[in-house]
């Protein structure tokens, strides 16, 4: 899922760097909580899941990835 998720996000900065699941999860919490992003401007987490979501299901990745990284973001987002 690692890989996927670096496919998925090739660009982002310290994406690359991403070598263990926790990472991975911590990525994506951060990327859930808009925590990059100025406090006033910031998203909700069910906004920024819903974004993730329609990424992931436009991107090239094959469709076992997208359905795993769906349910691995819809977890974080209900913690």
């Amino acid at each position: 899922m690692i890989e996927a998720y670096k496919r998925l996000w090739p660009d982002r900065q310290g994406v690359q760097r991403i070598t263990t699941q926790d990472e991975l999860e911590t990525s994506i919490r951060v990327e859930l909580n808009d925590e990059l992003t100025h406090p006033r401007v910031r998203k909700s987490v069910e906004e920024k899941l819903e974004l993730a979501v329609e990424r992931i299901g436009e991107s090239a990745l094959m469709e076992e990835e997208k359905t795993q990284l769906i349910q691995l973001y819809k977890k974080l987002a209900a913690q």
